[in-house]
């Protein structure tokens, strides 16, 4: 198996780097990245997705797609594949959100750290993530 992308290929992209620490060297919680999964991902990824796309309809969900090997590696975000389809140019194949609208570098870097810091959710009950703002073209 070839390597995936490295720590300090990534750190150039983002602030944040690999530490799971945003700028101020506090871990990054699920409340702060929920509205960067809301704006981003949970329209294509909701209830209403296609079958052979993962769900992040709501945090058991999501929960489902965290772990050694999965789409979210905790601690490793340069080996979640999640996180690696959407720091990829707009131009690039496979590049998530495919409409047109990339995330920020910001919401890269609070992604990074969060993954970075272990990908944590909420137990307990569910929690829904609706979709905010402008959905998908293809919509």
């Amino acid at each position: 198996m070839k390597a995936l992308f490295s720590c300090g290929m990534i750190a150039s992209l983002l602030t944040a780097g690999c530490a799971g620490l945003n700028e101020h060297k506090t871990p990054v919680s699920f409340a702060a990245v929920r509205p960067v999964l809301e704006a981003n991902c949970v329209h294509c990824h909701g209830v209403n997705r296609l079958a052979n796309m993962p769900s992040f309809s709501d945090t058991h969900a999501l929960a489902k797609l965290i772990g050694p090997g999965n789409w979210i590696v905790p601690g490793h975000p340069e080996a979640s594949r999640f996180y690696q389809i959407v720091i990829y140019a707009d131009e690039h194949p496979g590049a998530m959100p495919p409409t047109g609208h990339a995330i920020s570098k910001a919401e890269m870097a609070k992604l990074s750290a969060w993954i970075a810091g272990g990908a944590s959710i909420p137990e307990g009950s569910p929690i829904k993530l609706n979709p905010r703002g402008r959905g998908p073209r293809s919509m």
